[in-house]
C-alpha cells in the first residue's frame, strides 16, 4: 500500500489495513500511518523542515543526495532525471516522474509486490493541495499543471505494470487517474 498526500488520504480508514499490507508512506503521509515500513520523500527542502524525521522509524528513502549527506539513517534511491518512465532496472533506479508517488509506485514494481494500493493519489489540485494542506514556508506546493505530468506517468506506468500482472488499485475516489480501477479500501484489501 502506498499512502500519497492527496485530500483524500485524510479519511482512508488505513487502520484497517494495518498488518495485512506492507506500507509506504510519502512525506508528511507517514503520520497516517505511524506504522509504515518505508518513508519516502524526494525533497532536500522537506527533510530539512522535518529535522530527518526523528519520530518515523522505519526504513527512510530519497533521491536527494544532500539529504543523505545531512541525515545518514536516509538511503538514497538513484533517479533517472527527466525521465518519466518506470524502471525496472538496476534496482533502486527509479524514473523521476516528477513526484514522490510516481518514485514509490517504481519501487513497489521493483519490490516484487504483486498488488499495489494506492490511496491519496488524487493527482489534481482540485479538492486542495494535500490531505495535511498546504506545505509550509518555502516547500513546494503543487500546482494543477504539475499534477497534470504527474498523472501522465503514473497513467504511462500502467503499460509496464499491467503486462507484468501486477494488480493496481486507486483507492481514491476523486482521483484524476484513469488506469487503475478504482474501490473503496476495504474491498481493494479484499481483491
Amino acid at each position: 500500500m502506498i499512502v500519497a498526500s492527496g485530500p483524500s488520504a485524510k479519511n482512508a480508514p488505513l487502520h484497517v489495513a494495518k498488518g495485512k499490507a506492507k506500507f509506504i508512506a510519502i512525506n508528511k503521509s507517514w503520520e497516517l500511518a505511524p506504522w509504515a515500513d518505508i518513508l519516502y520523500a524526494c525533497d532536500f527542502a522537506w527533510w530539512r523542515h522535518v529535522k530527518g524525521c526523528p519520530g518515523f522509524t522505519g526504513l527512510k528513502l530519497t533521491v536527494d543526495r544532500a539529504a543523505v549527506k545531512d541525515f545518514p539513517e536516509l538511503k538514497q534511491v538513484d533517479c533517472r532525471k527527466p525521465d518519466d518512465r518506470l524502471f525496472l532496472s538496476p534496482l533502486g533506479t527509479v524514473g523521476w516522474g516528477g513526484n514522490g508517488g510516481f518514485h514509490a509506485l517504481n519501487l513497489a514494481v521493483q519490490f516484487g509486490c504483486r498488488k499495489i494500493i494506492l490511496v491519496g493519489y488524487d493527482m489534481t489540485t482540485r479538492y486542495g493541495l494535500h490531505w495535511h494542506g498546504a506545505h509550509p514556508g518555502n516547500l513546494h506546493n503543487p500546482k494543477e499543471a504539475s499534477a497534470a505530468r504527474w498523472r501522465r506517468a503514473v497513467d504511462n506506468a500502467s503499460k509496464v505494470i499491467h503486462p507484468m500482472g501486477i494488480k493496481v488499485i486507486n483507492c481514491s475516489k476523486v482521483s484524476a487517474l484513469t488506469s487503475y480501477p478504482k474501490m473503496e479500501l476495504d474491498e481493494a484489501l479484499a481483491s
